[in-house]
């Protein structure tokens, strides 16, 4: 299959060997661009058969502007910087790799919370600045016993779930759209939003970032969690409402959070930092040496299926492929 083009809009990875290894065997230039503009996006995808995509906004002047582009395929598990309605007129099937950072992400949000529960960070730093003293970090509460509220209950809570009910929780989730027989076999009761809300000691974030989980977490909903609760967020930043979470903090309403993702990035001007009771981490749930090759394989791998004619195996939006047929 000669001649073909992969372009990557923007990489995040040290080398991008792992993803050259997969299409070699398609014999596929690879080509970065330059950086994540359009225009430079476009100098290396205009005349790409394929797009892989890491956080560049994909928008659909580019999309328009691709001239052979069969799939837009994306290092990662969400898919909200690439415009899916564009891409489906334009028959471009849009992949995205949902699998590759499960345990590094739940082991992140456990981590997450025992550091939050234990006050680990800043007994640390107190000690660190020859501060010896437990009175500066209690009280601590015993995690056996307690409730932990999941929103959402995909492949990620499914992992947190064990680990949380290894230390002794109680593990609710909400989650409308999640089979019985999985909750069921995970052990795991599912309850509404309100009621989740309302009797969590610690409600951790599991949820893509959609027009009606925006803000999810806003100032009313803040206000209704327990005035001695947690919240971890390794999902997305925006589902947060951070100005609200601050002033919740601010207020008493909570007892502190714990972030992985923020609404911007990196938070220069965040009204979170600084805070005893806040754990910030760069966006780092998903990393391991080991899931960035597997990220870079798999999403590789989509694009060989594709060229190559046959179905991928995670698409977010399949009825591309037979609008790509029917033109």
């Amino acid at each position: 299959m000669p001649n073909l083009l992969v372009a990557v809009s923007d990489s995040v990875f040290p080398t991008l060997d792992p993803a050259r290894r997969v299409l070699s065997e398609l014999g596929a230039e690879l080509r970065l661009a330059a950086d994540s503009t359009p225009e430079a996006i476009l100098q290396v995808a205009r005349g790409a058969d394929a797009l892989l995509v890491t956080y560049a906004k994909v928008t659909s002047e580019i999309i328009r502007e691709m001239e052979r582009c069969r799939i837009i395929s994306r290092f990662g598990i969400g898919v909200d910087n690439v415009d899916l309605a564009a891409a489906t007129k334009a028959g471009i099937v849009v992949t995205k790799v949902p699998d590759y950072c499960i345990d590094e992400v739940s082991d992140h949000a456990m981590a997450l919370l025992l550091a939050l529960v234990r006050k680990i960070p800043l007994a640390n730093s107190r000690t660190q600045s020859g501060h010896w003293e437990m009175s500066a970090v209690v009280p601590i509460h015993r995690l056996r016993g307690t409730v932990l509220g999941l929103i959402g209950f995909g492949r990620i809570p499914q992992l947190v779930a064990p680990k949380a009910k290894a230390f002794g929780l109680r593990v609710v989730t909400y989650d409308p759209y999640i089979p019985e027989e999985v909750l069921n076999r995970a052990g795991v009761e599912r309850i509404d939003f309100d009621e989740l809300v309302k009797i969590s000691d610690y409600i951790s974030i599991h949820t893509p970032l959609m027009p009606e989980t925006h803000h999810l977490f806003n100032a009313e909903v803040l206000r209704r969690m327990k005035p001695t609760a947690y919240l971890v967020n390794t999902a997305r930043g925006p589902i947060v409402d951070e100005e609200a979470l601050a002033r919740a903090l601010d207020q008493g309403q909570l007892g502190g959070a714990a972030l992985d993702v923020l609404e911007k990035e990196p938070p220069s001007d965040s009204p979170l930092l600084g805070r005893n009771n806040v754990i910030l981490t760069p966006h780092t749930g998903f990393y391991s040496e080991e899931s960035l090759v597997d990220l870079q394989m798999k999403a590789s791998e989509e694009v060989v299926r594709v060229l190559t004619g046959q179905a991928p195996r995670n698409p977010v939006n399949p009825e591309a492929l037979h609008f790509a047929r029917s033109n």
